[in-house]
């Protein structure tokens, strides 16, 4: 089950994240970096109103949490400058890419060890991957067209997820199980004088 989930949720999160840049490439990268910001501001609030809230008992040394303060520094940064970290987040997004055609060429290899892959299934993993580097090389381009790219291989990769699952995983062999349980003796404790 935990591998269906692994699959699914790679799946579903690019999906979201594709039709998100595609449908409103020209804010989604803006909202994404507010949203990031949030993300880091929520956890950074908590623990610092936590360490003063603890502090009120003097038989606990606590010391100051300089993480959840940095935390919630940077998610204001990344609030208060969502354009400069958009740039970063198309680098980010690129990487991504790169990463999700390697990762996808790696289980097709893998999957060579118990199933015959045809050539074809490189290619969309291998298209992944140049649009990745390309997104990464070619930042001085217009971002919206950079977006637009990113979000639809985002969108492709989600598709070809669930077609490797369903093509490849669903015939992974299961790992060998002790069938007779019962032939299994204790050990014996052997005293040496």
């Amino acid at each position: 089950m935990k591998a269906v989930n692994n699959f699914l949720m790679r799946s579903v999160c690019a999906l979201i994240v594709g039709l998100v840049v595609v449908i409103w490439p020209d804010v989604a990268a803006v909202y994404i970096v507010i949203t990031i910001g949030i993300l880091f501001m929520i956890p950074g609030l908590i623990v610092t109103i936590g360490y003063f809230a603890k502090k009120a008992n003097p038989e606990v040394s606590n010391r100051f949490p300089i993480e959840g303060v940095g935390s919630f520094l940077f998610g204001l940064w990344l609030i208060v400058m969502p354009a400069f970290f958009a740039d970063v987040l198309l680098f980010l997004l690129g990487f991504m890419l790169m990463m999700g055609g390697v990762q996808q060429i790696g289980l097709l290899i893998m999957a060579r060890k118990w199933i015959q892959v045809p050539g074809a299934y490189y290619i969309i993993p291998l298209l992944i991957l140049f649009a990745g580097l390309f997104v990464i090389l070619n930042p001085t381009g217009v971002r919206n067209t950079a977006f637009i790219i990113i979000g639809i291989t985002s969108l492709i990769y989600a598709f070809s997820e669930l077609i490797s699952w369903f093509k490849f995983m669903r015939c992974k062999p299961k790992p060998p199980v002790a069938t007779n349980l019962l032939e299994i003796e204790d050990a014996k404790i052997i005293e040496e004088e």
